[in-house]
């Protein structure tokens, strides 16, 4: 994994100004589509064009297991992990319904489960099977982080080249939340407490149990908070990984990236370390109530569009966020200027 990889261009400030010129003769009273406007402006920065279209969106779900379930830290079975990749290739999970209404493209990717899945319709990039039980050893070696990292920034790359002009990230495996509230911790310097949620719905005694084991894991593995390729192969997941590489790879390529939830603002978090740049192709979707998303979201400076009080992960949260981003889009390409409309304006 090279650093050359990680080459992102700058946003065009002079588009968004430009954008934001033109967006103030469309015919409205000035700023009256709030953070439509926001987002239309962000959008042309990103895309250095004055008419960006968000249209396909690319949806790419990593899937795979964590060790530390054996801690007993989820309220499910590791099993349902394959079971719920199944699910998506059969097409009657969440991400699939709100993929359909929106007319996504979707791939659905093995990085990691801990069995194998053999379906015509799943993509087999598994690096292991399952991550190590953090508590007692590394979650992986670094050659299998970079190997991760590698095959989320490919299955950007194709799915761009398929004709995705945003692109959603979305994750199943039963313990990454836990995963990822270790990596907050470290990320935010802040108390494991503050950073634990419920995660798929344990007890308060399974939530005091699951922030035991976070902290033993960490004074066991002892990462470098400011290493994310340190952090990742000693507490991280492999899917986790993955949406950090497919994150680098759609900036790269000036694609804008739809932030989901808890788990996917983790996976930025680890794409802003590794490549600053990264985060101006963020549009954060939506607020999740896991406890340690707030943080997350301050950490990476961004100010979410929804609060529906999600907490399912798949890429949901930024499917159904997705029309409002296609709205700011079609509002600058599709509505008249007052001169075009030959409507008077006021003095």
């Amino acid at each position: 994994m090279t650093e050359h990889t990680f080459t992102i261009p700058q946003k065009s400030m002079d588009m968004g100004k430009k954008v934001s010129d033109y967006i103030n003769t469309l015919t409205k009273p000035l700023g009256s589509l709030g953070r439509l406007e926001e987002l239309a402006i962000s959008l042309a920065e990103m895309k250095n064009d004055p008419f960006p279209s968000v249209s396909p969106a690319g949806i790419l779900v990593f899937a795979a297991d964590h060790g530390i379930t054996d801690e007993g830290v989820s309220a499910y079975p590791k099993a349902v992990t394959e079971q719920m990749v199944l699910n998506f290739l059969n097409g009657g999970a969440a991400i699939n319904v709100f993929s359909r209404q929106i007319g996504a493209l979707l791939n659905i990717i093995d990085i990691g489960v801990a069995n194998d899945i053999n379906h015509p319709q799943l993509l087999n990039k598994k690096v292991r099977y399952g991550t190590g039980n953090f508590l007692h050893e590394d979650a992986m070696s670094l050659k299998e982080v970079e190997k991760a990292i590698e095959i989320g920034f490919e299955q950007s790359m194709e799915i761009i080249n398929k004709g995705a002009q945003c692109l959603i990230l979305g994750e199943m495996g039963i313990g990454n939340t836990t995963a990822s509230s270790a990596l907050l911790a470290l990320l935010s310097g802040k108390e494991v407490e503050a950073v634990v949620g419920t995660g798929t719905g344990i007890t308060e005694e399974g939530l005091q149990h699951k922030v035991n084991v976070i902290q033993q894991s960490l004074q066991n593995r002892k990462p470098d908070p400011a290493n994310p390729i340190d952090l990742l192969t000693k507490i991280g997941g492999l899917e986790i990984a993955g949406m950090t590489g497919a994150m680098l790879g759609a900036a790269s390529k000036r694609v804008p990236i739809l932030v989901d939830g808890f788990i996917c603002t983790i996976a930025a978090l680890l794409a802003k370390q590794l490549s600053p740049n990264v985060a101006d192709y963020m549009i954060v979707t939506h607020q999740s109530v896991e406890q340690g998303h707030g943080i997350a979201l301050s950490l990476l400076g961004k100010k979410p569009i929804l609060d529906l009080g999600l907490r399912l992960g798949e890429g949901t949260g930024a499917a159904i966020t997705y029309p409002i981003i296609q709205s700011a889009a079609l509002m600058v390409k599709e509505m008249a200027t007052f001169d075009s409309a030959g409507i008077s304006q006021k003095h």
